[in-house]
């Protein structure tokens, strides 16, 4: 993570990386840059009765890294859309990267790549929409 960032930004990102629901995945916060951030995830235990690992965490994975990316910078940031594209079964722990594609006044559009080593697992589409802040009087 970039070092000197206003307090507020550090705090939001801090709480983040440490939520109760990621934790319980075991996912690592890798690394957290302007508009793009890195998720990993064993997936000891998250695995569908087919034995590969399960749409639900895959796409909870790829949920982090846009949270991550979308909040990294600027106005908080709440996902207003989501939609997952399974390429391949995963059989091996995970890695999410998160890069911003475009955004407006209210929104931003990030995609997200679920990798198993070199092969993509899943790629991710989420839309963030910014909170505005109230002006302080």
């Amino acid at each position: 993570m970039k070092k000197d960032l206003p307090a507020d930004l550090e705090a939001r990102l801090g709480s983040m990386k440490i939520a109760p629901y990621a934790l319980h995945l075991g996912m690592e916060t890798v690394s957290v840059g302007e508009n793009e951030a890195i998720v990993r995830m064993p997936v000891d235990g998250l695995t569908n009765a087919l034995g590969t690992v399960h749409g639900g965490a895959i796409f909870s994975l790829a949920d982090q890294a846009f949270a991550l990316a979308a909040n990294s910078r600027g106005e908080p940031q709440v996902a207003i859309n989501a939609s997952i594209t399974y390429m391949k079964p995963g059989k091996g722990d995970l890695v999410a990267k998160s890069r911003k594609i475009d955004e407006n006044k209210s929104t931003s559009v990030y995609e997200v790549q679920v990798m198993q080593g070199d092969e993509v697992v899943a790629i991710f589409q989420g839309i963030g929409y910014k909170l505005r802040r109230s002006e302080k009087k």
